[in-house]
């Protein structure tokens, strides 16, 4: 009898699009798709934009984003949602309502962006609470350092910081908060995991390089996809944080800004 592949995972992003191929759902379906899972997508905004920046915006309208999610979920279905760039307070509660509406049963992790890379805002500044009852809902949440500091209102310097503020907002419902340390000063990064079961710190020497695009996307993609496979969280971060470091060393060097990372070049065993 011939053997049947075994089933792919199948991941739910819920976030926007990025015309240079960078960050958002093109990161987003690159990595899901490097690590052998199977990417759909519900576009929640188009960005013109490059390496050097985000200069237009245009939000899809609430309805077309539920009736995305709608038919996917209702045909292929999903094993995690991942949402992204949601940037407004109408898509965020639109997104809420159709989880909740089909009863979604598997996991929700929340990548909560609100800057780009580049400096450029993807969040509307009224969206922010909307956003805070989407992560209560969270299976992940997946903050950087500055996200964090927004989140909670705690200043974040180090890596205790980091500790503090996820312990906030795992009090606010989540089940578990992976705070990334790229923007602290330092000679190292450290990114930490912190859930009911305790903590995880990953800590790695800075790479040297403008390359770093879409690392966020990239970061919450990658455990996204890897617990689809059916790997657990703390396995999910270690692997994704992994992927996270080969892509940037493997970046093709485009563009004159802060550079795209090199998915396709990464090759990760997940077995």
């Amino acid at each position: 009898m011939e053997q049947r592949p075994k089933q792919m995972g199948r991941v739910l992003i819920v976030a926007g699009s990025d015309s240079s191929g960078g960050a958002g759902l093109q990161a987003d379906i690159k990595t899901v798709t490097m690590l052998g899972q199977y990417a759909a997508t519900a576009v929640t905004a188009v960005t013109t934009q490059s390496t050097k920046g985000v200069t237009d915006v245009e939000a899809m309208a609430p309805g077309i984003v539920a009736s995305q999610m709608r038919a996917v979920l209702s045909d292929i279905g999903a094993d995690v949602i991942k949402t992204g760039m949601l940037h407004d307070k109408a898509v965020i509660e639109t997104v809420l309502a159709v989880i909740d509406d089909v009863a979604f049963d598997g996991d929700l992790v929340v990548d909560p962006v609100m800057v780009a890379t580049s400096g450029s805002m993807l969040l509307q500044k009224d969206a922010v609470a909307s956003l805070k009852t989407l992560i209560a809902h969270a299976s992940l949440v997946t903050p950087n350092a500055n996200e964090a500091e927004v989140l909670t209102g705690r200043l974040i310097n180090t890596v205790d910081d980091m500790i503090a503020a996820a312990n906030d907002i795992l009090d606010t419902g989540a089940e578990a908060v992976l705070i990334k340390g790229g923007h602290l000063e330092g000679a190292t990064s450290t990114d930490v995991l912190v859930s009911a079961k305790g903590e995880c710190r990953i800590t790695s020497d800075r790479i040297d390089t403008t390359n770093t695009h879409g690392t966020g996307c990239t970061l919450a993609s990658a455990v996204a996809a890897l617990l689809s496979a059916g790997l657990t969280l703390e396995a999910a971060f270690e692997k994704a944080h992994t992927f996270v470091h080969m892509a940037i060393k493997a970046a093709p060097g485009f563009g004159g800004g802060h550079g795209p990372l090199g998915h396709a070049r990464v090759r990760l065993d997940i077995d």
